[in-house]
């Protein structure tokens, strides 16, 4: 007899990879402005409505995953969780990325305005940039730290 025994953890990767296949998610963090594209079915008719907020938390679950997305509507804080796995959940698309030093921002509740505001994280492009600069600094011959010294004395 050749039976398989499968782990839970193995059963939600499946079920992971089988609801993910034609979906849109991206990796995102809290802090990271987000839009959701949310399926909606009124009677017989389907439509999908996009919600846009800043991420305040997200709870990493295996299939049970979430995130909640927090907007300001109408001068109404407005939080909605979502279910990452979910079949309601078209798509998640980022629109900025924030930085901030926590995992959950339940802070951004009691603030309004300007305070309530999350600086963008910036993301630099070092390996293509720094390798240009040396191959046109480096001259043939010479090592490289004479090049690069004799660049920046202009």
């Amino acid at each position: 007899m050749n039976l398989v025994m499968k782990n839970i953890e193995d059963i939600n990767k499946e079920q992971i990879k089988k609801l993910t296949e034609n979906k849109k998610i991206v990796n995102f963090n809290p802090g990271d402005t987000v839009k959701v594209n949310v399926r909606i079915i009124e009677g017989k008719k389907q439509r999908i409505q996009a919600y846009e907020g800043v991420c305040i938390a997200k709870k990493n679950r295996g299939i049970n995953s979430a995130f909640t997305v927090r907007k300001i509507s109408f001068g109404e804080g407005v939080e909605r969780v979502f279910q990452l796995y979910s079949p309601n959940v078209d798509s998640v698309e980022l629109i900025r990325s924030g930085k901030v030093r926590r995992a959950k921002l339940y802070y951004l509740r009691d603030r309004k305005g300007k305070s309530a505001r999350i600086n963008e994280k910036i993301k630099k492009k070092i390996g293509l940039d720094v390798a240009a600069k040396k191959v046109m600094t480096k001259k043939k011959g010479a090592p490289e730290s004479a090049a690069v010294s004799e660049d920046t004395s202009n």
